[in-house]
């Protein structure tokens, strides 16, 4: 039953999404046969028209670029928090019909509390020694309810924490995800969420570069909307988003 890490890697994603955006926002405008729009847009570089787009907050075009994230080693606490973005398409493992028995899969994965590892060595063992009492609890169930079966494993599962983990495929529009790092790369989001959404939007940057070059935390492009929350680090968090992209750009 061994720890695990996050992993995010952008699966699928529309082709040419900023192309994609374009012509919807020409059609907008345009007489043209959409063909002929079509063309256009495949012959002309899109960046500038895509920054006046977002400048003018016309957003609603972005919705038809779409973005498809495999995600795992994330805790069933993540799993709450990304949810809530409900303009979004979720898959995710089932506790139902995957089991967490050690004598099916070798128990349970879980993720480590940031907070915990920064105790030291002797925090993450207690930490790893009540998730190994917490196995023994499921697989207790498990045996006592019959050993096998989806019925067994959705009871069985109600002693599992939320450090357990989960995997998923995540799908969001352009617009969406805008707003999915606006709120989760803040420096106030919960650590394990905010690492994720600094991940999703490095990958989303390596493949639509014009139409996320702002994205991040809402402080890179205005006053932080937190109020007397803020967290005073508005500069450290430009500077994060300067480096991304110049990484990318590198």
């Amino acid at each position: 039953m061994p720890k695990t890490t996050m992993k995010a890697t952008l699966l699928r994603h529309t082709p040419d999404p900023e192309g994609t955006i374009a012509l919807g926002a020409k059609l907008c405008y345009s007489a043209s046969e959409l063909d002929k729009l079509a063309a256009g847009v495949e012959k002309k570089d899109q960046a500038g028209f895509i920054r006046r787009l977002i400048s003018m907050n016309h957003l609603s075009v972005m919705e038809h670029a779409s973005f498809t994230y495999g995600i795992s080693g994330v805790s069933r606490s993540l799993l709450a928090q990304i949810t809530r973005h409900r303009i979004a398409s979720f898959s995710v493992q089932s506790q139902r019909y995957v089991s967490a028995s050690s004598e099916k899969r070798g128990g349970f994965f879980y993720v480590v509390p940031q907070g915990v590892e920064r105790l030291g060595e002797d925090a993450v063992a207690e930490f790893e020694a009540q998730m190994d009492t917490i196995q023994s609890w499921y697989d207790g169930w498990v045996e006592k309810m019959g050993g096998t079966g989806e019925g067994v494993n959705e009871d069985a599962r109600f002693v599992l924490p939320n450090a357990a983990a989960t995997q998923m495929l995540v799908t969001m529009n352009a617009r969406e995800l805008m707003h999915f790092f606006r709120l989760r790369c803040c420096s106030r989001a919960q650590w394990e969420i905010r690492a994720l959404a600094w991940e999703m939007l490095r990958q989303a940057v390596e493949v639509a570069p014009n139409l996320f070059e702002n994205a991040g935390p809402a402080c890179i492009a205005g006053p932080c909307p937190e109020g007397e929350k803020s967290c005073g680090k508005a500069a450290e968090m430009k500077a994060r988003r300067r480096a991304l992209m110049e990484e990318n750009h590198g």
